[in-house]
């Protein structure tokens, strides 16, 4: 029908005709009231924005002359990081003349790396950049979330 009929009918029955389609050949159209698609409209907005997902970046920071016990005080941190499914960037920080001992810091990354490997998978390999040295790891979705039970079958199977 023509726009002219539709905004007659509209009119008549008290609502608004709202384009839904501009680009169709011919663009549809529906009588409606308008506060109440708006309201729709930003309702939909609200519960898709509630179930995304955000990814945080998590940073460590190490020196090559950390401490045994405070690279492992860390690990358990990134493990934990990595288990609420945030990404964790683990940097080796150099000062002065450490920057001569870049194979200690190479070493800290990889023992994270392996450390990690069940929970995690290397997002971008150990690179110096500067005076720091850099690695990223992205949680393993293929894990299993806290309080999730094994499946039924493996339970049988163990019995």
């Amino acid at each position: 029908m023509s726009p002219d009929e539709a905004i007659a009918i509209a009119r008549k029955q008290g609502l608004d005709l709202i384009e839904i389609v501009p680009n169709a050949q011919p663009p549809v159209c529906k009588i409606m009231d308008f506060g109440k698609y708006k309201y729709e409209q930003s309702k939909k907005d609200r519960i898709q924005r509630k179930h995304q997902q955000v990814t945080l970046l998590k940073e460590l920071r190490f020196h090559p002359n950390t401490d045994e016990h405070d690279i492992e005080f860390k690990f358990r941190h990134a493990r934990q990081f990595l288990e609420d499914g945030h990404k964790v960037k683990a940097t080796v920080v150099f000062k002065g003349r450490e920057m001569t001992y870049t194979e200690h810091g190479r070493e800290i990354l990889a023992r994270i790396a392996e450390a990690l490997a069940d929970v995690s998978k290397i997002d971008q390999e150990a690179k110096l950049e500067g005076r720091s040295m850099t690695l990223i790891l992205a949680p393993d979705r293929g894990t299993k979330k806290k309080g999730v039970s094994k499946p039924k079958d493996s339970q049988s199977k163990e019995e």
